[in-house]
């Protein structure tokens, strides 16, 4: 008996821990405005590896944005859900949420400025190999996102989730160095078939690996579990979609070891 609890001692000992994921708190500036992102990584793992800019919704860098950064970690990413209102400020009504996400939006070189001040905290984290850098985000974060691959962010794949698809400055041939993947609902009354439609010719014309992918049924926000919520409290057509938020979130998955050349497993 001493030397069965001798020899499982000794084989605790040897058995790597279990993975486990951290977060942390990161401030960072883009032209004197103080950003707040959340940072989320394993931290048992050795070695860089690739990273993922997380972008929030138009309610601000909030809870749900750091869980997606924290399921990207989980994944073996290091992730940045990062700050694009400035102060980590977050939206309590859709009045404010329309304002902060307005003022950002119609001011590029404001947006492309704190877009890179997050790649530069990635890029400068010892963890992160600067080389293989992704982007995701969910309704304004998806315009953001997408935005950022046609100014020829050095971005090697991006995601949009039910993100606006229109743009007043639309992709150039040669200029998009990420690939591209949106996922949008067929009963978004805010991105009607016809913008997706218009998407399409646009990353067809400047000739973008992308894929749009379309879910029957799926409203605005659907990858989010608080959409219902918001909703009937706003009285908005938003509603959460469980079969869409799993299919989209596999999707993902796949294209990010794809475009990162990461041997994640899919989950």
């Amino acid at each position: 008996m001493k030397r069965l609890l001798i020899s499982l001692a000794l084989l605790c000992l040897t058995v790597p821990a279990l993975a486990s994921v951290e977060g942390e708190e990161v401030t960072y500036s883009a032209n004197g405005t103080t950003l707040k992102g959340w940072l989320a990584y394993e931290g048992h793992a050795m070695g860089k590896r690739p990273a993922v800019l997380v972008v929030h919704e138009w309610w601000g860098h909030n809870a749900y944005a750091r869980k997606r950064a924290n399921m990207l970690a989980e994944l073996g990413y290091v992730a940045l859900a990062v700050d694009m209102y400035g102060e980590g400020k977050q939206a309590m009504h859709p009045s404010d949420a329309g304002k902060f996400s307005g003022e950002v939006s119609k001011n590029r070189p404001l947006t492309k400025a704190r877009f890179e001040a997050a790649m530069k905290v990635l890029r400068d984290d010892p963890r992160v190999d600067s080389s293989k850098l992704a982007a995701i985000g969910y309704c304004f974060g998806g315009s953001v996102v997408l935005n950022m691959a046609r100014e020829g962010e050095p971005l090697l794949g991006v995601a949009s989730f039910h993100g606006g698809l229109a743009t007043d400055t639309p992709a150039q041939k040669g200029k998009v160095k990420a690939r591209i993947r949106s996922f949008t609902g067929a009963d978004d009354k805010m991105i009607p078939a016809a913008q997706v439609q218009a998407f399409e010719q646009e990353m067809k014309a400047a000739g973008v690996d992308y894929k749009a992918v379309v879910y029957p049924g799926a409203m605005h926000s659907f990858t989010n579990p608080d959409a219902d919520a918001y909703g009937k409290q706003f009285n908005l057509p938003l509603a959460y979609d469980a079969a869409a938020d799993k299919d989209s979130w596999l999707q993902l998955q796949r294209f990010l070891a794809e475009v990162l050349q990461q041997g994640a497993t899919v989950r």
